[in-house]
């Protein structure tokens, strides 16, 4: 599924592809991707794109006149490029370009979502207002983290994907995070030390770095299920031995979601200082 690190490639994309082009003409197919929009209004999409932001999983498309598109990529929707004359699957909606290449909206499972609406109203859409703090967009800090997820009740991993609290993060980072700090994600935020806390911030920081640098070169996304090489620590490594100290890695439920971690990296409570100390050496070189 995209996260924050796919999304903020396919925006960086986005950019240059759009970069001194026009929007000649926007067509799009009468599917629940526009569920609760009008799908006819996609057409309304031309001219040049003055910013494209990105919220959380979500992207603020703003154009010439007014015109803006709230997006997101669901779980398996992307952005890509090509010819005119190519055929695309799974294409949902698409831009024509004034250099005849088109960009389709490409969605499988027709999980993802497009709007339509004025640009100046982008952020006063509900989907948008619902979100919290953006580790990449507001900048992420130990204060921010803790003061975003610590009086959450929910186990610590769920805390960290609620969106409400932390824009963008999912279960594959959130996962990976976690590792890189050394914390359980069964624990209560409420139990996590000042040193935890820090740990915490830096695992998420280092975790989204790696998911940027990993997809950066890549003209598409490619998600792990499609066959995308799994370059993570312990996400998708259950039954594997722990890449740090060789403990087989186990999973569970949480929130609807698979988690992966290391019994052994990640005690269920507070790690010794040493521990910590250790774990932090190794978030650092990762």
């Amino acid at each position: 599924m995209p996260e924050l690190p796919e999304v903020e490639i396919a925006r960086r994309h986005l950019v240059h592809w759009l970069d001194g082009r026009r929007v000649v003409k926007a067509d799009a197919d009468d599917t629940r991707i526009f569920r609760g929009a009008r799908w006819k209004d996609f057409a309304s999409l031309r001219g040049r794109l003055l910013s494209l932001e990105r919220r959380g999983k979500y992207l603020l498309f703003s154009f010439e006149e007014d015109r803006g598109l709230l997006a997101h990529l669901g779980m398996s929707g992307r952005f890509v490029r090509r010819s005119p004359d190519a055929t695309v699957p799974y294409s949902r909606a698409r831009f024509h370009l004034d250099s005849e290449e088109v960009i389709h909206f490409a969605d499988a499972r027709m999980l993802g979502r497009m709007e339509t609406c004025p640009a100046s109203g982008l952020h006063a859409l509900a989907p948008i207002q619902a979100l919290g703090f953006d580790p990449l967009a507001d900048g992420l800090d130990v204060a921010r983290l803790r003061d975003a997820v610590g009086d959450s009740k929910q186990e610590l991993k769920v805390a960290l994907m609620d969106q409400g609290r932390v824009a963008g993060l999912g279960n594959i980072h959130a996962a990976e995070a976690l590792f890189r700090a050394g914390l359980h994600p069964s624990r209560p935020p409420g139990s996590l030390t000042d040193a935890e806390w820090k740990r915490l911030a830096r695992g998420v920081r280092v975790a989204l770095d790696f998911g940027l640098r990993e997809q950066q070169a890549e003209e598409e996304v490619r998600y792990l299920k499609e066959g995308g090489r799994n370059g993570f620590l312990v996400y998708g490594r259950a039954g594997t031995p722990c890449v740090r100290c060789g403990t087989t890695v186990e999973s569970v439920t949480q929130g609807g979601r698979t988690t992966h971690f290391c019994p052994s990296c990640q005690p269920s409570g507070p790690a010794p200082e040493s521990r910590g100390r250790r774990d932090a050496r190794i978030a650092r070189r990762r």
